[in-house]
């Protein structure tokens, strides 16, 4: 099936770059942190697995790749609403309403559109980084504005390192080895991205369950997935989440973590998707 690629406006004006697969009921795929089209090909792969049931768009979200730049100075509640601005524009292009499926921090992000009121017919998340136990460290009090302030210096490799470390519980000396790669400088071209998702996430890595009841509206169908080689921590976020919202599912994928396989979880969207 031909893939179309475009672009459109959002609220802002931003431009944001968008891939279309697919006929029927639309779904909008929703990046995590660092990622974009080209980073890797398993959004790609899944808009495939589901284009014969659906009209899948996969995007740049703002400050990577194709889509136009982010500030990254923008204060939290901003920086959501410019996101699920996109993701406004984004549904516009597959009719006026759309199922979303949401990746790690992207699928955090799918949440905050649903608290905005967007034309959203159900959500899929997988793998929401939420931190409600004591299975990882809480990421400390702060750790927006230390990205932001490295990013105002002109560190955005600092900035990267910060998320690496803080955000995804990376030890120090195997990030220090990353900064040695040659995909790095890709990373710190999207850096300016970083605060964005930490705007979504706010409090929600503090190692408080409670934190997670500000999604206690959301009233959609909603799959929250996870894979049994998860991070640690993650498949008790799925379990809170799900405790919260009150039409929501979790699954376990056998075999999987954080880098999904795409026939997988395409299968397991479809199986879902069907139900009445």
């Amino acid at each position: 099936m031909t893939a179309i690629n475009g672009t459109t406006r959002s609220a802002d004006g931003t431009e944001i770059a968008f891939t279309s697969v697919g006929s029927g009921p639309g779904i909008v795929i929703v990046n995590g942190a660092m990622d974009y089209r080209n980073t890797q090909p398993t959004e790609g792969d899944i808009a495939r697995g589901l284009s014969g049931h659906h009209t899948v768009i996969t995007y740049d979200r703002r400050g990577r790749g194709e889509s136009g730049p982010t500030d990254p100075a923008l204060a939290s509640e901003a920086a959501i609403r410019a996101e699920v601005g996109d993701i406004a524009a984004l549904i516009g292009q597959v009719g006026g309403t759309a199922a979303v499926l949401g990746f790690s921090s992207g699928g955090v992000l799918a949440l905050h559109a649903v608290l905005a009121g967007l034309p959203i017919t159900a959500l899929a998340l997988w793998e929401p980084p939420f931190v409600v136990t004591d299975a990882r460290p809480p990421l400390a009090p702060g750790y927006r504005e230390r990205v932001q302030r490295e990013l105002a210096g002109g560190r955005p490799g600092d900035a990267v390192t910060l998320f690496f470390v803080e955000a995804c519980a990376f030890p120090a000396e195997s990030v220090e080895g990353m900064r040695a790669e040659p995909f790095w400088a890709d990373l710190e071209r999207i850096a300016s991205s970083l605060p964005n998702d930490a705007a979504a996430m706010g409090d929600t890595m503090s190692g408080d369950p409670a934190a997670l009841g500000r999604f206690a509206g959301i009233g959609l169908p909603t799959l929250v997935a996870y894979g049994d080689g998860a991070f640690p921590g993650f498949a008790e976020a799925a379990h809170a989440l799900v405790g919260v919202l009150p039409d929501a599912t979790a699954r376990e994928l056998p075999g999987e973590n954080h880098g999904v396989s795409p026939e997988h979880l395409a299968a397991a969207l479809i199986e879902w998707l069907k139900q009445p």
